[in-house]
């Protein structure tokens, strides 16, 4: 008949319905029946006890909550009836617990394109990027254009990327942008940039330059729409010489160590913790093992788990860092006069995800038990290998935004409710349940569902082993191969 439910730790008092489990049914769990008061959705959860009003309920093996009311045993537990233990802004002391892994170093590689930076891409493309949003129009049409032009022959692809912002910003968004911008122009995934700006923007071609410090002038040029005849024709000149230039550019043996990956979830369903996040964390292990490095972000989704990373820092100062991260966001939410810990969606909701830290124990499980290197800011570039922390929200678009703008040339995205969405790198997505990867081949790309059916970790980790690296050599994802790519920037204050 197979797995119909999952105790996960043997601490948990709720057990994880696997298929949809019957009211009346009779399930044993540590040598003792428990008979279901109601009928559980696949992915929620069944009380293994009775809960006394405000008693913790343990899934994963920590408190995801508390009673709101007496609970019976074999009744369903979902948002009704639990309530997050999270509130205000906490104390937190450095107690370090650093796992030794002993993970080999295969010494594999991929093929990828190294950059005369000495950066590595996994992909050689064309990007034209406006400064401001009032240049939309004429990005798309000079992308669309040399793709007609050319039909993308010996370059992987030729994208513009529109956006909203570079003016009547004030403060952090004004620099938030730049620096996302920045990024962009400067990942080793393109292998030529077209900036195209308008004259009287904020975001000033002349200080965008400078923000970019040393840099290729070969491959990245601009343009100044107000300064120039006619735009069309003078990007389009601009981007044939680019064309020329990249479309010479060939895949070269890299080693592992040289991959970057962003860690993310969404669409989160009551698997993500038991199948598609644990993969990751394997993988993240496995990647930092080889030298290379993961990223986790999602700074809200770490609510109520952000102990756990706080003593994986390596040293006092970066628990200093992890604490500022956490709390920096908190104070976001308040000075906001938002609730901290209202996170979960409907979608989470509906998928079996009951608390916030229901869901950060499951979100923080994809960088596995590494030591954490480095906490960056919000459009900080990657500067240390190893597990980062990267200061973003939990928004999918905005935080893969950041993932690939502070290095990643891939974003790995686990989700039970399934996504078609891509950013500015390939963003591959993982089903956390193999319903989702049936009914939606056109998203998924992996499918980690069958670790509740008959695969085993270490058999899925090799074959997903294998297939980020033949996507990291060339291998296109959906959302590439639907031409699903956009990218999102952080706001939080005023517009002028």
């Amino acid at each position: 008949m197979g797995l119909k439910f999952l105790k996960i730790n043997p601490a948990d008092n709720v057990a994880v319905a696997i298929d949809p489990l019957k009211k009346g049914v009779c399930i044993s769990v540590d040598g003792k029946d428990i008979f279901l008061q109601e009928d559980i959705p696949a992915g929620h959860k069944v009380a293994l006890k009775d809960f006394a009003e405000n008693e913790d309920i343990i899934k994963y093996g920590y408190a995801i909550g508390h009673a709101r009311c007496a609970i019976t045993k074999g009744a369903w537990v979902n948002e009704r009836n639990i309530k997050t233990n999270l509130e205000g802004v906490l104390e937190y002391s450095y107690s370090p617990k650093l796992a030794e892994l002993n993970i080999p170093n295969r010494n594999l590689s991929f093929m990828g394109y190294r950059r005369k930076t000495g950066e590595v891409g996994i992909r050689n493309e064309i990007w034209v990027i406006p400064t401001v949003g009032c240049v939309n129009g004429i990005v798309n049409r000079l992308a669309d254009s040399l793709r007609r032009e050319t039909g993308e022959v010996n370059v992987d692809a030729i994208v513009a990327f529109p956006h909203n912002y570079g003016c009547s910003q004030l403060g952090n968004d004004h620099e938030n942008t730049r620096k996302i911008l920045r990024d962009m122009v400067l990942h080793p995934n393109a292998g030529a940039v077209l900036v195209v700006g308008l004259g009287c923007e904020n975001n000033q071609l002349s200080a965008f330059k400078d923000l970019l410090g040393e840099y290729d002038a070969e491959r990245i040029r601009f343009m100044e729409c107000q300064k120039v005849d006619d735009e069309y024709e003078e990007g389009m000149n601009i981007l044939r010489q680019l064309y020329d230039i990249a479309s010479q550019d060939a895949r070269v043996e890299v080693p592992l160590s040289e991959l970057k990956v962003g860690l993310k979830c969404g669409g989160s369903d009551g698997f993500s913790g038991i199948t598609a996040n644990p993969l990751l964390g394997v993988f993240s292990d496995f990647l930092v093992a080889q030298g290379g490095t993961s990223v986790l972000t999602e700074v809200p989704e770490m609510f109520g788990a952000e102990t756990i990373l706080m003593n994986r820092c390596e040293t006092p100062e970066l628990f200093d860092k992890t604490v500022h991260l956490i709390n920096d966001f908190k104070d976001y939410f308040l000075a906001n006069n938002q609730p901290v810990y209202e996170n979960p969606s409907p979608g989470n909701k509906a998928g079996g995800i009951s608390t916030l830290e229901e869901k950060s124990l499951g979100c923080t499980q994809k960088c596995g038990k590494s030591a954490v290197k480095d906490v960056l800011m919000y459009g900080e570039r990657i500067h240390s290998k190893g597990l980062n922390l990267l200061s973003a929200p939990g928004n999918d678009l905005v935080a893969a935004t950041a993932l690939a703008s502070a290095g990643c040339q891939l974003v790995l995205f686990t989700t039970g409710r399934g996504t078609p969405f891509g950013s500015f790198v390939p963003t591959m997505k993982i089903s956390t349940n193999s319903k989702l990867a049936v009914n939606k081949p056109k998203w998924i790309d992996f499918n980690a569902g069958s670790l509740v059916e008959n695969d085993l970790m270490d058999d899925i980790a090799e074959r997903f082993i294998r297939f980020v690296i033949d996507v990291a050599s060339g291998r296109r994802v959906n959302n590439e191969l639907n031409g699903f790519r956009e990218i999102a920037i952080f706001k939080s204050g005023v517009t002028l």
